[in-house]
């Protein structure tokens, strides 16, 4: 049976944390940042959690 490839968008995308959790970055941060405030644009920088709703596709995509 052959090796099951982990999907490169994902790999790219995700990172998994030492507690198990898998983070994620924030969109909308790429570019116009013109007309985007402050606050708003310093809240995007930090990273996110991956909601449980996601969790299981991601984690297929990931093979875990």
């Amino acid at each position: 049976m052959p090796k099951v490839k982990t999907k490169s968008s994902a790999k790219k995308r995700f990172k998994l944390t030492g507690t198990g959790k898998i983070k994620r970055k924030h969109a909308f941060k790429s570019h116009i940042l013109t007309k985007k405030s402050k606050k708003r644009k310093r809240a995007l920088t930090h990273f996110g959690q991956v909601d449980a709703a996601d969790l299981g596709n991601i984690k297929a995509c990931l093979n875990m």
